[in-house]
Formats: C-alpha cells, structure tokens, sequence
C-alpha cells in the first residue's frame, strides 16, 4: 500500500491582540482556539507577538518617549512566561481542544524577552519553543535572540513536518533553506500587522510581504499559513498621541492567507479591518507533485556548488566547567610525605588548592 497523506482543516487567526493586556490576551486567544475547534480544525496558527500583542510604540517615537509613557514597563509585565498560570491556561485549552496550536507571543525570561511562538500539541504537550533569531530593526531595543536550535522541522503523526518563523525571517534565504532541508511539509509565516508607515514603506507593507509568504511556499513545496494581526481604534488611540503619528500607524493591517505548494491562495480573505479566522482544507499528497517539480533541499539542489552551514547547538550565557586541580586529588609519593612530616605538616592537600612548590598542605 502507497503513502496515506494526511488531510485536515486549518484555521489562520486575522484578529485584534488585547493589547498589553496579559490576562485578556490569554482570554482572546482561547476563545479562538475553542472556535478553531468548533470548525474542525486540527491546527491553528496565530501572528507574530498576538499575545500581549506587537510592541508598536518602538516605531511611533523615541526610546525615552516610549519609557515616559509606560510602554516598556506595561509590556515587559504583560509577556507571557512558560511557568506562569496563563501558559498553563493555554496549554489546557489547546489539549480540550484537541488541536495543534502555533502561538506567537512575547516570552519574558528573567530580565529579558524574546519573539517567540509555542507549538503546543493536542495533548497539551510542548513541541517546541522557538525565538526569532534575530529581531528586526527597532524590535533589537525590545528582544533578544535565538539561535540555531530554532531553525526545526517538527514531524507530528497527525498533521505532517510542523515549522514556524516570523516576519522578516521569511527574507533570510539561508534560514529558509534550512528549514527546506527538514523537509517542512506545514509552514507557520507569523506577521505582526502591514499597517505601519503605509503607504510610504512598501518593503513593511502587504503586498511584498505576503509575496514572501507565498514564495516560501513555492520555494519549499509546502503549505504556508500566514496569520496577521489588526491594529484596532482603540491601540491607535493610545499610541499616537499627536496628529502627526496617525501617519505612522492606522487601524486595520490584517491580511492573513493560506498558501499551497504550487503558490496557489487557498480559501478566502477577510477584509483589513475585520477579524476571524481563514479556514481552509489542505492534502498533503500536494506536496509530492510540487516537489516532483523542484525540490530545494533535493533533486534540484547542487551541493557541489553552494551548501549550508548550520549550527543547531543550544545556546547558552553561562558554560558550567571545572579544572583538572578542582577535581582530581594528587598522589603523594612516600618522599614528599616524609618531607611533609618532617615539616610538621599534614601531607593532605585539598582539591581546591593550588600545589605549594614542597606538595604539602598546611595543617589546619
């Protein structure tokens, strides 16, 4: 018997966050989960930082501005934590729900935050928590990094080769090659909002970006879900505090899509301004078609011309070690410890002390 491919419902969020508010961040992401659900679907994709939402004041003024205003410290208290009551309220959702969840959201660690998205599975267990690996302009004031370990293909019986990335990730061709080479089957593109500097920014806008979600997807020969959030009346309200700024940022921005791997936009759109949910079928059995054509990572690659480094190790700040004198005790020949005696002392030397030129210890 052949491949059986597997062939379920998606539901892609285009939806407002509860902007810099942690606990209705949580409420509103739930909701859609159980209404994902509701729809059939097995998997849900959320956009990039939807909970607390995208720190839009690092665009709209100064540092100092965004401080006086109480933005930093709102939206560092309002990330989501992994070993807080509100992750484990998500993860208890996604497992009644009995659904995959990508979650995008702003991981706080310490003293610092990170992009990231959670994939959680449909028994509320962790797939994985990936970080952006570099922050994009403005957003290095706000976030850390990740590293290698991020870039990573998931296979999940149910739904196929699970990954994710964020925003402009997707315009990083080497990170993208590495996620063609696990042989990505369902790819999450997160995007924040294209409602800032619109017009006058087409590189942050719509139509370049959703090129590059849909380029992905002919690019890797798989399935893209590329959800976006809104920038509701009431974030505009709050972040442009003089006429001016309601240049730099407008309401509505949602333009979420779903890609097959021939490029083609599967199921409908909602207008900008409106929130929901994209719910579309996908087959998996696309992707071998699409691949008979061009395979990145495969039958039309040339790795005797151009290849990949990758580095998948986790990185860490601090590196535990110790040296051979902290933990190795020394042998003392019978002459040293006849010399020791004859000195008065112990002939013991401990392992967190430097040897004494004689390779006697004091007595203590």
């Amino acid at each position: 018997m052949g491949i059986e491919h597997p062939r379920y419902k998606v539901a892609v969020v285009q939806a407002a966050p509860a902007w810099l508010d942690l606990d209705a961040s949580i409420d509103k992401s739930i909701a859609l989960i159980k209404e994902a659900a509701e729809k059939g679907a097995k998997l849900i994709a959320f956009p990039e930082a939807f909970i607390p939402g995208y720190p839009w004041h690092i665009w709209m003024d100064s540092p100092a501005w965004a401080i006086g205003r109480g933005f930093v410290q709102r939206y560092f208290d309002n990330s989501l934590s992994y070993d807080s009551p509100q992750a484990e309220r998500l993860r208890d959702a996604v497992r009644k729900a009995k659904l995959t969840a990508v979650i995008g959201l702003s991981e706080r660690d310490g003293g610092s935050l990170y992009l990231a998205q959670w994939l959680i599975g449909p028994e509320g267990e962790t797939i994985a928590k990936r970080r952006k690996l570099r922050p994009t302009h403005a957003e290095r004031t706000v976030y850390g990094e990740g590293d290698g370990s991020d870039l990573a293909v998931h296979a999940r019986p149910d739904i196929g080769r699970l990954g994710a990335l964020c925003c402009w990730e997707h315009l990083q061709p080497l990170s993208k090659y590495a996620m063609y080479a696990q042989n990505e089957q369902v790819h999450v593109a997160a995007w924040p909002s294209f409602s800032l500097y619109d017009p006058f920014a087409p590189a942050l806008g719509a139509e370049v970006n959703n090129a590059a979600s849909r380029v992905y997807a002919v690019e890797g020969s798989c399935f893209v879900l590329a959800p976006c959030a809104i920038v509701s009346q009431s974030m505009i309200d709050e972040l442009c505090d003089r006429p001016d700024k309601h240049v730099l940022l407008h309401a509505g921005g949602g333009f979420a899509a779903i890609y097959g791997p021939d490029g083609s936009q599967i199921g409908d759109k909602l207008a900008p301004d409106q929130e929901g949910l994209l719910i579309a079928e996908i087959d998996l059995g696309a992707i071998g078609v699409a691949k008979n054509a061009a395979d990145p990572a495969g039958h039309y690659s040339r790795p005797d011309v151009t290849r990949l480094l990758l580095n998948k190790k986790r990185y860490h700040r601090v590196e535990q070690f110790a040296l051979p004198v902290d933990t190795i005790e020394p042998t003392i020949l019978p002459q040293q410890r006849a010399d020791c005696r004859n000195r008065g002392t112990t002939g013991l030397r401990y392992a967190t002390q430097w040897p004494s030129r004689s390779g006697c210890a004091a007595q203590i």
